[in-house]
Parts: C-alpha cells; structure tokens; sequence
C-alpha cells in the first residue's frame, strides 16, 4: 500500500520517481517527499497529517489558471454560475455561465464565480521570431582597464558594435548583489533579481592588471559613490524615482541599509528585524532614513546608466539592444527574500540530479520559487521579474529554463527530486511581457529535457541554445552536426558562459581543471581527455580548416550558415583567451579575468578580430 505522504506528496506536484542523466531510475523516498512538502508549506510528517490534508482537499482555495490568447473570450466550466470579471487594470464587469465571458484584453485578470477564483491568463499565441542577426556575447565585470567593469563601458561598447552591424550586446546577470561581501560576486547567486547589481557603476577608483580585485575594488567603489552621493544635491529626477519606485524600492534599500550593520544575510540579523514589516524594521525606517535614501540613489544611478546603454544601442542601429542574462533562482537569504518571503520556498535549495560531471549531484545555494504560492498570487513576482529585466534590454536569456517544467530540489538532509511548476502560465506570463517590452526570450534548455518541453518553448516563441559543442547525433563515437541542421528558433554558439573557450576546449583544459579541482583520478583523466580527442577529431571533419590559425574564421562562418536566428559570438573565444574559462568542476564558480577592448575618447576602436566577425557574419546575410 501507498504510503499517504507520498501519495500527498505527488498530489501536490512532487514527482514519485524520475531518471537522472546516467539513466538510473531514482525513487523520491517519503524522507524526501516529507521535507520537500514543508519547504512548500505542507506538514506531514505522519500518514495521518497526510491523510488531514487529502480529506480537507489540498489545493483548497487556490484558484484555477486558465490561459487563453489574448483578443479571444475563454470558456471555464463553472455551468450556469454568476461571475464577477476583474481586469488587470482594475476594472470590473458581470455575467453567468462559462460560455459567456467576454474577449479578454492581454493581461492577468480574475474571475470569480460563488467560491470558485479563477486566475485568467490572457496572453499573446507566440512571440515572434526574430531576422537574422548576430551579438556579441562579453562579460561585463571584465570590460574595464581597471576595476569592475561599468554601466558606462557597455555604453561606449554598443556604440562600436552597432556601426558593425551587431544587432546585440549579451552580458552576465546585473541583478543587486552582496556589495558588504567583496568575495560573493557570483552574477548567478544574487541578492534581488528585481533591481541592480552597483557594482557596476563607474567611480574612478579600481586596480589594474589581468584578475579583478574584487577585495580592493569592492569596498573603494562603494567608498567612492558614498561620497558622490553625500556631494549630490537631490534632483527632481531622483524624486520622481523614489515616487515610480514606492515601497517596494523603499523596502529593498532597508535591506541594503541593515546588511551593512548586522551582515548580508537577514538569517543572521536580530529575530525582530528578519521580517520587513515587523515594529523594529518600520522603526528602522526611521532610524535609517539617510542610509536608505543612499541605497535608493544607487538604484536610480544603476537604472539610469542601465537605461542610457540600451538607448545608445539602439542609437547606434542594434536591433535588439542589451541581450540580459536572468539567474535561475536568488540566494536565499537575500534582499529578494526578504522583501517577497510568500514566492519563494524554504529548507530546500535549488540544484540537479547526479550526471557525469557530478556523481552526487548538484546543489546551487538558491532558493526556488514556490510554485503553488506563485499560483495563489497570481505570478505577480514572475511576471515583475521578466518586466524589470525588459525595461532595461530587447532580449533576455532565462537560465535553466528547464525549470519552467519542473525543478529539481534538494532538500537539507535527504536526497533531492522534481517538483513539478505550472509551464503554462509561466510561459504565457513571459509571453506577456516580451509582448508589452517589444522584446525577446531566450530559453538556455540545456541539460535533461523533459518531454513536451521544446514543443512547448517553440510553440510560445521562446528561442532555444544551440551550443556546438554540445550539437552530436552520439556522444560517446562523436559526429557533429552540420550548419543546416540547427534549429531555427534558437541562438547558435560555440559555447557559454560556463564551458570552456574554443581553444580550451580543444585542449582539454576543462578536463585538467577538473582533475585539479578533485573531481577525476588520473585513469578517468585519461579517459576524458582520449574522449576530448576524438570530439576534437570530428570537428575538424566538420570544420577542416578548424586546427589552422583561420580555425576561428572557420567556426564563425559555420555558426553563420545556421538557420538559427540569432548566433552569439563569444569575445573570450574571439579574443582566443585560452585561459580564461569558467569550467564545471573548478574551485572559483565564476572567473574574474579582465578583457580589454581598446576604445577612443568617443567610440570603440574596434580589434581587428571583431571586425573580421562582422565581415563573415555580413557574407552569409547576418
């Protein structure tokens, strides 16, 4: 018999079993299903909890989504019922029966027949399809002589790529960070998705050479802009910010405002300050008045210079603009869990099953979406997410969006599993917004696809990552695939941010720097790099001029003849900067190293390299 807590448990959304990418069939054990089940807000510790809420009805008062296309009337089945419509804007009408709503405008919109609450999801079909172009694809922290890369270099960048004819400028994550933490500067394990990372605004302090100091130019940057914001007289502009912005800026500089006294993390501040409606923290409030308005300055200062690079692109003729990088969860006990703790779920942390490259798995440190309470909520939070991300670019790229399927939790002390999420009103809601901003998703579907999901992506126009080195009808007897085989709703590249350059992939140094870090023993070494051989074997069959010195004109005219719409070309791999990698497996998550691209006084003076991309991209009409 079915113990109850795991039948609760997949009732719920947690899946009973699921293969990892070895093929091993894994069983969710009632330890985990227990565990998991809290960190989404159920108790059930026994049969008997379980059996409580399986009698009680678990997803009592929830409320439906339905999604629909926008312009068109929905049909939900509440028979002859009376309904009240409430539109996005606020707005209400009235009726009876399910058949007789009226066509929706696109927006999230609330039904309400007797007890039932619906959740109306009106949404464009797709989003559509871009021309064919080509981007760049630079870290932003290293785009600098010295110090952290700004806000202010993307802007003299886009003005030397648009005249090229690069239709974009993709960068790492500039979501809000840890600024009292100098050696947290991971992009992909922020603070708060929905504002900036300050880091990145230009001061004059900062120190040279190949590796980013991040514990000299951290605290000196935030020194210096400390005093520019004690020698700024306050502006119309910034006031009509802090208006925009509300409660939820004024909350998120309290956050920063309190980091700086009790830590970065609010586990560890004071019990009455851990929650930001509290008496303390409003107290806080006022204690802090100047400190707060500080950290909101900052924001305006992020969204401002963030905004002025996008315009400038555009100006410069880039059809898309800034192409950002959405992480795929937030740190879990950062200003973005503090602010909004309902969306988020706790005492689980996001993560992957066991593969190749870790036999245990992978646990990432971010906290997940709650699933059912964005469903309550209306994906309030996903839906300010992707706009705040679009406000400032044309294009934006979701991390994992696997996890528009299903997330793999882990737990903190059991095996993890799968906890399903509701794919369809995420990609409607993102549907939505690309809509509203013009703009354009890009989905990394890298790793173990879940069935239905590609179809699903293509179906909303959501662009797919094609990455070449991972483009094999075999992995194990490699054979790469040719030009006119790559998909066209997708962007087309090498490699990404944390995969090995070209010619480190070439030479194995992701292999070698795993068996640094640990994670092989000298035969299984041996093995992977006799494997890297003969990959690097079936790309020259592909690529015949792709061990030469015009090996990188090679492989930049074959990403070219794709019939992907966007090809990314990847300036660590331009600039043949065969050290600089961020490789599975190394002690340092992300690296620091500096890139430099000269520039004028005005505009980029573009390496010789770039404008060789440009010319091969503009003889195959990108």
């Amino acid at each position: 018999m079915t113990d109850l807590r795991l039948e609760l448990s997949a009732r719920i959304g947690i899946h009973g079993q699921f293969y990892d990418q070895l093929g091993v069939l894994r069983e969710t054990s009632v330890e985990t299903a227990v565990a998991l089940m809290h960190a989404l807000g159920f108790e059930a510790e026994t049969e008997e909890a379980a059996r409580a809420h399986l009698e009680a009805g678990w997803d009592a008062g929830l409320p439906w989504d339905v999604v629909c296309e926008a312009g068109t009337a929905p049909w939900v089945d509440i028979g002859d019922s009376a309904w009240v419509l409430t539109y996005e804007d606020g707005q209400t009408c009235e009726g009876r029966g399910g058949d007789s709503l009226p066509k929706l405008p696109m927006g999230i919109h609330h039904l309400a027949a007797g007890p039932i609450r619906i959740t109306l999801l009106a949404a464009p079909a797709t989003i559509p399809l871009p021309e064919r172009c080509w981007g760049l694809i630079a870290p932003l922290y290293g785009l600098s002589e010295r110090g952290i890369g700004t806000y202010e270099g993307l802007s003299a960048l886009v003005r030397g790529l648009g005249p090229h004819g690069a239709a974009f400028l993709g960068i790492n994550p500039v979501h809000a960070g840890f600024p009292t933490v100098p050696n947290m500067f991971s992009p992909y394990s922020p603070s708060h998705r929905r504002r900036l990372n300050v880091l990145h605004l230009a001061t004059k302090t900062g120190v040279a050479g190949a590796l980013i100091d991040y514990h000299t130019d951290t605290p000196a940057r935030m020194a210096a802009l400390r005093q520019a914001f004690e020698a700024h007289s306050t502006s119309p502009e910034f006031l009509a910010y802090l208006a925009q912005e509300g409660a939820s800026l004024e909350t998120f500089a309290l956050h920063q405002a309190l980091s700086v006294i009790h830590g970065p993390f609010w586990c560890d501040w004071p019990e009455e300050l851990q929650c930001p409606n509290s008496v303390s923290a409003q107290a806080a409030r006022r204690d802090l008045r100047d400190e707060i308005l500080f950290h909101a300055w900052l924001q305006w200062r992020a969204d401002t210079d963030l905004s002025g690079a996008q315009a400038q692109a555009k100006a410069a003729g880039m059809a898309h603009g800034l192409y950002l990088d959405l992480a795929v969860g937030t740190h879990p006990h950062g200003a973005e869990t503090w602010e909004d703790r309902d969306s988020f779920a706790y005492g689980a942390s996001l993560g992957a099953p066991p593969d190749a490259f870790s036999a245990e798995g992978q646990n990432w440190g971010l906290a997940p979406f709650n699933p059912l309470n964005l469903r309550k909520n209306a994906y309030a939070a996903l839906r300010d997410t992707f706009a705040r991300q679009l406000r400032f670019a044309g294009a934006i790229r979701i991390d994992h969006i696997l996890g528009f399927e299903r997330t793999f939790w882990v737990p903190e002390n059991a095996p993890g599993a799968y906890v399903q999420m509701p794919r369809d009103a995420m990609l409607a809601v993102a549907r939505m917004e690309a809509a509203r901003a013009g703009g354009l998703i890009i989905g990394e579907d890298l790793g173990l696809i879940p069935d239905g999901l590609h179809d699903a992506l293509a179906a909303s126009g959501v662009l797919g990552c094609r990455v070449m080195m991972f483009e094999r009808d075999n992995w194990h007897d490699p054979e790469f695939k040719p030009a006119e085989r790559y998909d066209e709703a997708a962007i087309a590249s090498f490699s990404t941010h944390d995969l090995p350059t070209w010619q480190g992939w070439r030479q194995g140094a992701d292999v070698t720097a795993r068996q640094k870090a640990g994670g092989l023993d000298a035969a299984q070494t041996t093995h992977e790099l006799d494997h890297r051989a003969r990959e690097v074997a079936a790309m020259d069959r592909l690529l015949p001029d792709a061990g030469s010195d015009a090996g990188q004109d090679a492989l930049h005219a074959f990403l070219a003849r794709t019939p992907s719409r966007l090809v990314a070309v990847q300036a660590e791999i331009m600039l043949d900067m065969v050290d600089q990698q961020n490789l599975p497996g190394t002690t340092t998550e992300y690296p620091n190293w500096r890139i430099r691209l000269p520039e004028t006084s005005d505009t980029l003076t573009m390496n010789s390299d770039i404008v060789r991309v440009a010319e091969i991209m503009r003889a195959h009409d990108r």
